[in-house]
């Protein structure tokens, strides 16, 4: 995933539900920055929330990175959630809408992909899952 960062990374903690709010603030600070649009803030705002839900819920906690992204005069947000927790088995079938091992609907890494532009999982069983995705402003 290509961009060049034109500041530090914010990591924040996912370990609780107070954290979940504090990403989607943070999130929704960062798009404003970046100068998304009202309907591509409330994608990446709505991707983070999943990717730190899914870290604090399935991965037992974890961090949230944001870091902003400049690539051929374009504004990005790069999102890295990151856990150390049991892994994803089978990551086709965790992507596919209505795949669950929660009490949800089932459309969280797979809805989280939709709204990015790049998206990536990286896990191993027993040891954690990180997920990266960017999206881009439009010019």
């Amino acid at each position: 995933m290509p961009g060049v960062p034109f500041d530090t990374p914010a990591v924040h903690e996912v370990r609780t539900e107070e954290d979940l709010l504090v990403v989607r603030h943070a999130v929704r600070a960062a798009t404003l920055e970046c100068g998304f649009s009202l309907i591509d803030q409330t994608r990446v705002v709505t991707a983070a929330s999943e990717l730190a839900r899914n870290t604090y819920i399935h991965g037992g906690g974890g961090t949230m990175a944001l870091e902003r992204l400049n690539r051929h005069g374009r504004s990005g947000l790069l999102l890295v959630a990151r856990d150390e927790g049991p892994g994803i088995v089978d990551v086709e079938q965790a992507l596919e809408d209505g795949y669950t091992t929660g009490a949800g609907l089932g459309h969280g890494l797979g809805g989280a992909r939709r709204l990015m532009h790049e998206f990536r999982i990286h896990t191993e069983p027993g040891v954690g899952t990180t997920v990266s995705a960017i999206r881009w402003t439009e010019r």
